[in-house]
């Protein structure tokens, strides 16, 4: 293999790195479309499954925040992403990256890289290389559905709402209270709950080795189940989500709600499309 070939294939593997941190970002940020069966939670963890109902109900109807995230894959720093996430009209956000953190240092110089998600895609700004598809090219583009698989894809286009998936709270015994903390100077209530991959609808089949292979998947390996922690204000907003799905976990704080612009995609004559190619590379 030339050195220039070994180049592409390791800027190759650092975009898959790259799109499966912010996919899993994405992921755990998706609701669950689980249908409730016969409930096991009783007491106080139903209690706590109104509360956090009520939690969705806000967030569904204010529909984009500014926020501050962080996803760590156990494999050196965690990527951060902050800026902007909405979903009152499918999944989108527009948000700066820590380059170095996301080992993207080869196709962009600045210590941050810039990072869209619209139309089903995720867009990230680089620098424009001498040769290969990003050649004069100022944004690199890949389908929500390379990354997640199409059945990832449908859940998180469905669930775009960040806290979707506390509706299911009822659904496990594995629920506790928490008390009463601080974060970021905000006083909340903290809350923390197990949910089984089996009773995660469309997304627990994202998450599912025996489904078609995606990056999402090499990424946080086997998961078999996800925790989720949230802490809520008295205002029924979240502050603070945190969710362990295997091997990687995320970390979103909502700074302020609403208020936040569209997100439009780059010009398509300034974007290269390296889904195809991140999908052969999956499949290898």
């Amino acid at each position: 293999m030339s050195e220039i070939e070994n180049m592409r294939d390791k800027r190759r593997i650092r975009v898959a790195a790259t799109v499966g941190a912010a996919a899993v970002a994405l992921t755990a940020t998706a609701g669950c479309s689980a249908a409730r069966d016969t409930a096991d939670a009783v007491g106080k963890a139903d209690s706590i499954a109104r509360i956090l109902a009520r939690v969705t109900s806000q967030t569904e109807k204010i529909g984009s925040a500014k926020v501050d995230m962080s996803t760590d894959l156990g494999q050196g720093s965690p990527v951060t992403m902050k800026g902007t996430y909405s979903w009152g009209k499918g999944a989108a956000y527009d948000v700066m990256m820590d380059t170095a953190a996301a080992r993207m240092q080869q196709l962009q110089d600045d210590p941050e890289l810039r990072a869209l998600l619209v139309d089903g895609a995720y867009y990230y700004n680089v620098d424009p290389q001498p040769a290969g598809p990003l050649k004069g090219k100022h944004w690199l583009r890949v389908d929500v559905s390379a990354v997640l698989g199409k059945a990832g894809a449908a859940a998180v286009e469905k669930g775009a709402d960040p806290t979707a998936g506390l509706r299911y709270i009822g659904l496990t015994k594995d629920v506790e209270d928490l008390g009463e903390q601080s974060i970021r100077g905000r006083e909340a209530h903290h809350y923390r709950a197990t949910l089984d991959k089996s009773r995660l609808g469309g997304m627990g089949k994202a998450l599912s080795p025996s489904e078609e292979k995606n990056i999402f998947n090499s990424v946080t390996g086997p998961v078999d189940k996800i925790t989720i922690e949230v802490w809520v204000d008295g205002k029924d907003l979240p502050v603070r989500m945190v969710q362990v799905l295997g091997k990687a976990k995320v970390t979103i704080d909502f700074l302020k709600f609403g208020g936040t612009r569209a997100v439009t995609a780059p010009p398509a004559s300034d974007t290269a499309d390296l889904s195809s190619q991140l999908s052969s590379q999956k499949q290898g």
